[in-house]
């Protein structure tokens, strides 16, 4: 009976050390967790690019099914190959989608991008409008031209935008707008202030009130300069 149960227990030790041998080697052998995925850019419809035919009231490509090939994070970039006949509008809002209308909508989490004279079918310089992914979850994508007409036509999608990494630095906190920097006009009389007189002459009727502000301000100012260095000229000779 002592026999076995000495077996016993030096089976048990064995198994236990073969189970701390093996624990590191399957803690190695173990695939680690994906990184999280890089920032990309995403070419809207591929090659056939976000424009509109006027002559077939057509779009150039199928956007819902170009959307469903890809998968969208926050800090992602969508690129929109177009020219100045379609626009890009960028919500989370559903019913402004719906009504392919962003008129109404006041929302921060709405933009409309450049572009949008309608028409369509010619030869017109193509550029490309680069739209950030920012906000989490469902985004809206379409082109409001031609009073919604691109839009009701097929020229819109949505997508699934995933956390991933986030936002990056630059897009999640961007800079503040700058502050508006006035400049202190130089002194009446001087080169730089007959230039700028010129500049005046050449303005509009309308402008007469800002001109003639601008010349009061201008006027105060140098005599400002003077008065500021008379006192200084002053306080020196009465140092000497």
């Amino acid at each position: 009976m002592a026999l076995l149960l000495r077996a016993a227990a030096v089976v048990a030790t064995a198994a236990a050390v073969m189970g701390m041998l093996a624990s590191p080697a399957a803690a190695q052998g173990a695939p680690s967790p994906s990184p999280d995925p890089a920032y990309r850019n995403h070419t809207v419809g591929g090659a056939d690019g976000w424009f509109f035919n006027a002559t077939s009231n057509s779009t150039s490509g199928n956007y819902s099914s170009w959307a469903a090939t890809e998968t969208f994070y926050l800090g992602d970039y969508l690129i929109f190959q177009t020219n100045d006949n379609s626009s890009v509008v960028l919500t989370t809002n559903a019913t402004t989608y719906t009504l392919c209308d962003p008129s109404e909508d006041d929302g921060l989490e709405t933009y409309i991008y450049s572009g949008g004279g309608g028409g369509g079918g010619g030869t017109e310089e193509t550029k490309a409008i680069a739209a950030p992914l920012l906000y989490e979850g469902t985004n809206y994508f379409f082109s409001e031209a031609d009073g919604g007409a691109q839009c009701q036509q097929g020229m819109r999608f949505e997508i699934k935008v995933a956390y991933g990494r986030g936002l990056p630095p630059d897009l999640a906190h961007p800079p503040p707008a700058p502050m508006e920097r006035v400049l202190a006009p130089p002194p009446a009389g001087s080169v730089l202030s007959q230039g700028l007189d010129g500049a005046d002459a050449g303005a509009g009727a309308g402008d007469d009130t800002d001109v003639k502000n601008a010349g009061c301000r201008a006027i105060g100012a140098g005599t400002r300069f003077l008065e500021a260095v008379a006192a200084v000229t002053l306080a020196f000779f009465v140092a000497l």
